[in-house]
């Protein structure tokens, strides 16, 4: 049987409240004691009982974490990185799949708001800032991606305009003047591919490039098979391009396969690009360039401010947070001369 705080604190010869200052790390207690009190804590083998202490400061320990999809591995990674962060808080993440809708956001959100949840990290596609805002005012609340709440939720997003200007920059510093975008998405609101979309105009603008509406190319999802179809459909236009910027890395693998298959060559024909940094287009034949947001810094902004908010609840002014990006240059592009050799 574990020891108890009584325990630790007559071997320790100090009173309970001291043993309760060092496991809690709340209060005033001496280095020399402090030093003392842990060791009998890691000789009697003490484990603190983490559901009792959250309910005695009412709250049960427990958040939500709600993405679209755990089939992408961007937000598998997010959620992975969430889930290591919230256990350094002692807290348990409850990880669920909205599916990007509207009824599938507001189903979840809606029934986060009982007893069980102390706080909500929310990536939405679909739902309004208002909506955002009723869920907001009930609940700890912390929005991901490019879904402005409006001011309402604290907010952690990437510059996706600053990020998608760099990429596609870089393929025209390569000398590629038919850039294609792959990865529009009229069919969302989410603003995502809106603001990737820009940037990359933006950046052909800034270069003296022709913007071409018959390179920037829809999809459904920013999953391989989309990407695939969308680059066979660009090779087999009359003015095929020479590179190819993808709005997410996913859509990137799939244009990858294509363009191999096709007998073409990556880089020296077409170059390739994707977003999110995934940890298979890093180890794709060839490997990809990728804008690379800082995931971990998603992770660790996002649950400091729910911490802020669950602790000072109506108290603490709504945040919006731009983490940082950076262009990782791979095989990919790799500097290789369009139609030439390295």
């Amino acid at each position: 049987m574990a020891a108890n705080l009584r325990e630790v604190a007559a071997k320790a010869g100090v009173s309970v409240r001291t043993v309760s200052n060092v496991v809690s790390g709340a209060g005033p207690v001496a280095p020399a004691t402090r030093a003392r009190v842990q060791q009998v804590l890691d000789e009697l083998g003490y484990r603190p009982n983490l559901a009792a202490r959250h309910l005695r400061g009412g709250r049960t320990g427990v958040i939500g974490l709600v993405v679209p999809e755990l089939t992408s591995a961007y937000f598998a990674e997010v959620a992975g990185l969430l889930v290591e962060n919230a256990l350094e808080r002692s807290w348990t993440v409850l990880v669920n799949e909205s599916g990007g809708t509207v009824e599938g956001e507001r189903r979840l959100l809606e029934g986060s708001g009982g007893r069980m949840l102390d706080g909500l990290v929310v990536s939405p596609w679909a739902l309004p800032p208002e909506e955002l805002s009723e869920h907001a005012s009930r609940l700890p609340l912390v929005v991901l991606g490019e879904r402005d709440p409006a001011g309402v939720a604290d907010h952690v997003t990437v510059d996706n305009v600053a990020a998608a200007h760099a990429v596609t920059s870089h393929l025209a510093g390569l000398g590629r003047r038919r850039i294609a975008a792959v990865g529009l998405q009229p069919h969302l609101t989410n603003g995502t591919a809106a603001q990737r979309l820009l940037g990359y105009r933006q950046a052909l603008a800034d270069a003296g490039l022709p913007h071409d509406e018959t390179l920037e190319v829809p999809v459904g999802t920013l999953h391989r098979a989309q990407g695939a179809r969308a680059v066979e459909a660009l090779l087999a236009a009359p003015r095929p391009p020479d590179a190819v910027f993808c709005f997410s890395d996913g859509l990137a693998l799939g244009a990858l396969r294509v363009i191999l298959r096709s007998g073409r060559r990556v880089p020296d024909d077409i170059a390739v690009a994707g977003f999110d940094d995934i940890e298979d287009g890093r180890y794709a034949t060839p490997s990809l360039t990728t804008v690379s947001p800082d995931k971990r810094q998603i992770a660790a902004r996002a649950l400091a401010c729910l911490a802020d908010r669950i602790g000072r609840r109506g108290t603490v002014a709504a945040q919006r947070i731009v983490v940082p990006h950076r262009l990782v240059v791979r095989e990919s592009t790799a500097g290789a001369e369009p139609g030439g050799g390295r």
